[in-house]
């Protein structure tokens, strides 16, 4: 079983003003999969700094195995998710969100202004979704299959690569 951490970065969800449909999005899907269990669920603003400082704390203090951020990723001033995450990751991962974006773009064509990143933090691996429920369901059942394969290669549970 691997512990999830989930950050949902919204500045008017942060104070109360928007309720976050995100973060719930994601459990629930989470809940269909036996592996993962989600251990922390917190909202943030739109702040570099706190971002990074929580993915840390996440990781480092409480030993999240897979942190999902929502939220952040798109072209507005105040998205900063993926700067907050590629600060904070000792290795890129990028095909997670190539394939995100790859099967969002056969759904529409803003997919392409997706900035999402994923990376590696020690034995953490830090994933930003979409920030919309609709994108997180058409893009999380789609990866996470793969994403256990690469915490069990992470964690040091598997070595085996190769299909079976």
């Amino acid at each position: 079983m691997y512990k999830v951490g989930i950050i949902t970065a919204s500045d008017k969800g942060s104070i109360g003003e928007r309720v976050d449909l995100s973060g719930p999005a994601i459990m629930e899907i989470l809940a269909q999969f036996n592996f993962f269990q989600v251990e922390k669920y917190i909202m943030v603003p739109d702040d570099e700094e706190i971002l990074k400082e929580t993915m840390c704390n996440m990781a480092d203090d409480f030993g999240i195995d897979l942190i999902l951020t929502t939220g952040g990723t798109g072209f507005s001033k105040r998205d900063v998710t993926p700067e907050a995450t590629l600060a904070v990751v000792d290795k890129r991962t990028p095909g997670i969100p190539e394939a995100m974006r790859y099967l969002s773009l056969q759904i529409t064509s803003r997919a392409m202004l997706s900035r999402a990143e994923a990376g590696i933090r020690g034995e953490t691996l830090i994933v930003n979704l979409p920030g919309s429920p609709k994108a997180i369901n058409e893009t999380l059942d789609y990866i996470l299959p793969a994403i256990e394969h690469g915490l069990d290669i992470l964690k040091g549970t598997s070595g085996d690569c190769a299909p079976k």
